[in-house]
C-alpha cells in the first residue's frame, strides 16, 4: 500500500514551509529513509517557458524547494537541480527566484537544455524510444517537485506530467503535434514518467492554480503540502482534493493500469490531514474537464460530444504584447505574426493548447463550440444537483 502525507502550510513564510516539509517527510519515515546519504540526487522542479516570477503560481516555489534541498545537504547528498527552460536573456533562473535560492545554498543549478541528453530504449504504450536528460540518468535518486494545477489540456498535471520536462523542447513540441488526443498523450506522458520513476515526490499545493491551468489560470490559496514516495497516489490524493475522480485523470489511470504506482485511493494509506478534511469543494476545473464523461458514454456519443468540446485558441490583440512565444512554440505553425500582432491560423490549429500555455498575458484565450457551451452547461448542472442532494444525506 502507498502512503501519502498531507500537511497544512498557509504560506510562504520559510518557517511556516520548513515546518511543514519536514513534517511530511517525517509522516513517510523521514528523508533518510527514503533517500541514501551521499548519494547524488536530481531535483525536477516545475518552471515553465517562458520564465515567471513565483508570485504567478506558475511555477515550485523556489522557497519550498529550497528546504527540501536543506534536507537532502543534511544527508551530505550531491544535488542537482534542473528543468528545461527557454528564455531570452543569458540566465532564466533569475526571474523565478531560482538562481539566488541556489547559489546562496551552493548547489548545482542547470538548464537541461545545456547538458545533454541521451537516447533510452522504452517498452512504452506509445513510445519505444526517448531521450532523457543526462543529469536524470546519472542520479542515484530523483525528487520530483511538481505544482498543484488544473491543465486546459490533460486537464490535471502534477508528479506524472512534471516529468515530461526531462526531455528536449524539440520533442516535446513534435510529440504535442503527433498525439493531439489527451488519452494518447497521456500515455506517452507515462512512458517517459516510467524512464525516470521518482523516489520521492513532494507537491506545492500551498497556492495552487484552478481553471485554464498550467499558466493561464487563476490562483487559488490551498494550504497544503503532500509528500509520497509514489507519485501517481501523490497525484491522485491531490486531485481528489481539488474536486476530481482519480482515475478519470488519464496520466494517473494508465500509471495505475501499468503498476507504476497507486491511483485509486482504496490502495493508498493518507497520512496527517484527511482528504475530506482539506478537499476544496470549489476548485474550478478546465472547462474540458467534462470530457471526463468519456468512460459512461458510449464511443459514438462519446465522439461527437468530444468534438464539441475541442477548444480553439484565438489571440485577444488588445492583450497581445506581441513578444511572440506562442509563434515561438507553435509545434504546427499555425500562430503566425500579422499586422504586429499574434494570429493563430484555425485551418492549422491542432488545439493542443501550448500558445496558451505559453502566454504570460492571457492574450490567448480558448472558444468553445456552441454546443460545447450548452453541453458543459448540463455537466454544471448536473455536478450541483448532486452537490445538493449529498448535502441533503449529511
Amino acid at each position: 500500500m502507498s502512503q501519502v502525507s498531507i500537511v497544512r502550510c498557509r504560506d510562504y513564510q520559510a518557517e511556516l514551509v520548513s515546518a511543514a516539509v519536514k513534517q511530511s517527510l517525517d509522516l513517510l519515515g523521514g528523508l533518510e529513509a527514503i533517500i541514501r546519504p551521499r548519494a547524488k540526487v536530481f531535483v525536477k522542479i516545475n518552471s515553465l517557458s517562458p520564465p515567471s516570477p513565483p508570485e504567478k503560481g506558475i511555477i515550485t516555489h523556489p522557497f519550498l524547494t529550497a528546504e527540501v534541498l536543506k534536507l537532502l545537504q543534511e544527508l551530505d547528498c550531491e544535488v542537482t537541480v534542473g528543468d528545461d527552460i527557454q528564455a531570452e536573456t543569458e540566465d532564466g533562473f533569475l526571474i523565478s527566484g531560482y538562481r539566488q535560492i541556489c547559489d546562496k545554498l551552493g548547489v548545482n543549478l542547470v538548464n537541461l537544455k545545456e547538458t545533454g541528453f541521451l537516447q533510452v530504449r522504452v517498452d512504452g504504450a506509445v513510445l519505444k524510444k526517448v531521450y532523457i536528460a543526462k543529469p536524470v540518468l546519472d542520479a542515484d535518486f530523483i525528487v520530483n517537485l511538481p505544482k498543484l494545477k488544473t491543465h486546459s489540456f490533460t486537464i490535471f498535471t502534477g508528479a506524472v506530467k512534471n516529468m515530461y520536462g526531462i526531455i528536449p523542447l524539440g520533442f516535446r513540441l513534435q510529440y504535442h503535434h503527433d498525439y493531439i488526443k489527451n488519452e494518447i498523450f497521456s500515455q506517452m506522458l507515462v512512458d517517459i514518467f516510467l524512464c525516470a520513476r521518482p523516489h520521492l515526490t513532494v507537491m506545492d499545493g500551498i497556492v495552487a492554480m484552478e481553471g485554464e491551468g498550467p499558466a493561464a489560470g487563476r490562483l487559488k490559496k490551498t494550504g497544503l503540502i503532500l509528500a509520497s514516495r509514489d507519485g501517481v497516489a501523490l497525484d491522485a490524493a491531490a486531485s481528489k482534493i481539488a474536486g476530481f475522480r482519480p482515475l478519470d485523470i488519464f496520466t494517473t489511470f494508465f500509471a495505475h493500469q501499468r503498476g507504476l504506482g497507486f491511483g485509486d485511493l482504496s490502495g493508498i494509506e493518507i497520512l496527517g490531514e484527511k482528504i475530506q478534511h482539506v478537499r476544496i469543494p470549489d476548485f474550478r476545473h478546465s472547462i474540458l474537464a467534462v470530457g471526463l464523461l468519456r468512460r459512461k458514454l458510449p464511443a459514438a456519443l462519446y465522439g461527437f460530444i468530444n468534438d464539441q468540446l475541442i477548444l480553439s485558441p484565438e489571440v485577444a490583440a488588445d492583450r497581445c504584447t506581441a513578444c511572440l512565444e506562442c509563434v515561438k512554440i507553435c509545434p504546427a505553425g499555425a500562430a503566425r505574426s500579422r499586422e504586429g500582432k499574434a494570429w493563430i491560423d484555425p485551418g492549422k490549429c491542432i488545439h493542443c493548447m501550448c500558445c496558451h500555455e505559453v502566454c504570460r498575458f492571457q492574450a490567448v484565450i480558448l472558444k468553445q463550440k456552441p454546443m460545447g457551451r450548452v453541453i458543459r452547461g448540463f455537466s454544471a448542472f448536473g455536478k450541483n444537483v448532486k452537490s445538493l442532494f449529498l448535502a441533503r444525506l449529511k
